[in-house]
């Protein structure tokens, strides 16, 4: 990972992190924001020839603003897939808006919905004998996915989910957060 991106997360999950200190704010209805963090593994389906699909890991914060809706921001990064006698791998950055239904008498259980904007980058190094070529290609754009999670308790929850991040990349994950 570059530099300037292990840098941007960094600045970024310490701000949320020092968020979380100051995130009791009390709305009209009696409900008090709550900022999460959390971590999120699984699997990017690539929708390119001759690649196999590389592993996702990634790191994901948000912000509730009350028991429904909230903002959400994420990196998730690959491990080198094959490809070609190579290898690929995806990144993506995402900001969304999001919304949780609870599901009655079942202590915890909720649907997700995100949509927003994402960042999605392929890069793929491939020998072909004595050639070797590399290339990548980005795309931003409207981004969403669906997903089911459960609140272990007032603090933490899990979560699995399926996003679409642009015409030839999706992502299935699983992924726990801690609220403060």
């Amino acid at each position: 990972m570059k530099m300037l991106h292990k840098t941007l997360i960094a600045l970024a999950t310490g701000s949320l992190l020092t968020v979380g200190a100051q995130a009791a704010i009390t709305y009209g209805n009696g409900y008090t924001g709550q900022p999460y963090v959390g971590v999120k593994a699984g699997q990017f389906d690539l929708d390119v020839d001759d690649a196999d699909d590389p592993t996702a890991y990634g790191v994901y914060a948000g912000y509730n603003f009350d028991p429904n809706f909230g903002i959400e921001v994420e990196y998730v990064g690959s491990d080198d897939a094959d490809y070609r006698g190579g290898d690929i791998d995806a990144k993506t950055y995402g900001a969304y808006g999001t919304y949780r239904y609870a599901f009655p008498n079942t202590n915890g259980l909720y649907a997700k919905g995100k949509l927003g904007i994402a960042k999605t980058e392929l890069e793929a190094d491939y020998d072909a004998g004595s050639f070797s070529y590399s290339e990548s290609s980005d795309d931003t754009g409207v981004a969403g996915g669906i997903g089911l999670g459960y609140s272990v308790n007032p603090d933490f929850s899990v979560e699995a989910e399926y996003d679409i991040l642009d015409s030839d990349v999706d992502l299935w994950t699983i992924g726990a957060h801690l609220k403060f």
